[in-house]
């Protein structure tokens, strides 16, 4: 039969105490690997917010000048409108003059029915 140290012959305390230092070096070395490797993920992601960043900043642009080409398109038009309305009520009011002209007895007993209608309505 055989004796202890004939089955295990390397489990002397001096090879235990070398393997632990191997396992803590080893340790270490995953350790360092791995600070490294988060190191590198951080720089990675600063990267990739300022990469973000300059995108954002320039969409951003872009959409405001847009908006402000479209607000002035629009002013553009309102002011068109406004326009053409000031035309008609001016074609309007110089229709009205030149009928109160040609017709001045229908004018007043037209102005006399208008007011006769308002004052009924007022009334209610």
């Amino acid at each position: 039969m055989s004796t202890t140290p004939d089955l295990a012959p390397n489990r002397t305390p001096a090879a235990a105490s070398a393997r632990r230092r191997a396992n803590r070096a080893s340790s270490a070395a995953k350790e360092a690997q791995l600070e490294e490797q988060i190191s590198q993920l951080q720089a990675d992601l600063k990267g990739i917010a300022s990469t973000l960043a300059k995108l954002t900043n320039s969409k951003v642009s872009e959409v405001r000048d847009v908006a402000t080409s479209e607000a002035r398109h629009l002013q553009r038009q309102g002011q068109n409108v406004i326009e053409d309305v000031q035309d008609q009520a001016g074609a309007l009011e110089q229709q009205l003059k030149d009928t109160i002209r040609e017709k001045p007895l229908t004018a007043v007993a037209s102005a006399i029915g208008i007011g006769f209608v308002l004052a009924l309505l007022s009334r209610r």
